[in-house]
């Protein structure tokens, strides 16, 4: 639902170590641990419980470093994370419905966001070779430096905290635990599909 000027890092690399930010990142709500029911010793509930809670914590505290170094680029958060998803892209752009895909915005709201980055210089459309009909976004140097230079505030984090032998390892598990929340994010959208074809709501 969330680097400092230290040194900048690549675009394409300070846009994948930055997740994309809650919807209402400050507020963010407490997240509890469940009890387990085969836990007698509270050891198991205690570790999940402070572990959810460091998670809630980080991602607090990643949505308002992008919000702040957003806003004091003229940007919001969303046009940040456009910024880095075209960062990600490494030069080959994406199309603005796989942008708009990727950040849950409607084509009306998309299209707004796409116009005020050209505005400012960040992105540029240009001719898709593959489809006559369609377009690719790029990011303008303008764009890549904003990357780089929100991306160099993370790293400068991560460097701080993560000691080199412990990166592949807090990597691998940031992924694991994205493609765990991915799955059950898939599983909801499928539910919500599913429910607006039959007419039925969920937990109805």
């Amino acid at each position: 639902m969330t680097d400092t000027r230290i040194t900048a890092a690549p675009a394409s690399t300070a846009a994948s170590a930055i997740p994309a930010a809650p919807t209402s990142p400050v507020d963010a709500p407490v997240v509890d641990a469940p009890r387990s029911a085969g836990t007698t010793d509270g050891v198991e509930d205690s570790d999940l419980g402070r572990l959810m809670t460091a998670f809630r914590l980080m991602q607090t505290q990643h949505a308002r470093v992008l919000n702040h170094e957003s806003v004091a680029r003229g940007l919001n958060p969303t046009d940040s994370r456009f910024v880095f998803f075209l960062a990600a892209a490494d030069g080959a752009g994406v199309t603005p419905k796989q942008a708009s895909e990727y950040l849950e915005l409607s084509t009306g709201a998309m299209t707004s966001l796409i116009d005020r980055l050209e505005k400012r210089a960040h992105i540029e459309r240009r001719p898709n070779p593959d489809d006559r009909r369609s377009i690719l976004l790029h990011l303008t140097a303008s764009g890549e430096a904003v990357a780089k230079q929100i991306g160099a505030v993370y790293s400068a984090a991560f460097r701080e905290v993560v000691a080199p032998a412990e990166r592949a390892a807090v990597a691998d598990a940031f992924a694991r635990i994205g493609d765990a929340l991915g799955r059950r994010s898939e599983g909801d959208a499928s539910a919500r599909r599913s429910d607006s074809g039959t007419g039925v709501r969920s937990g109805a």
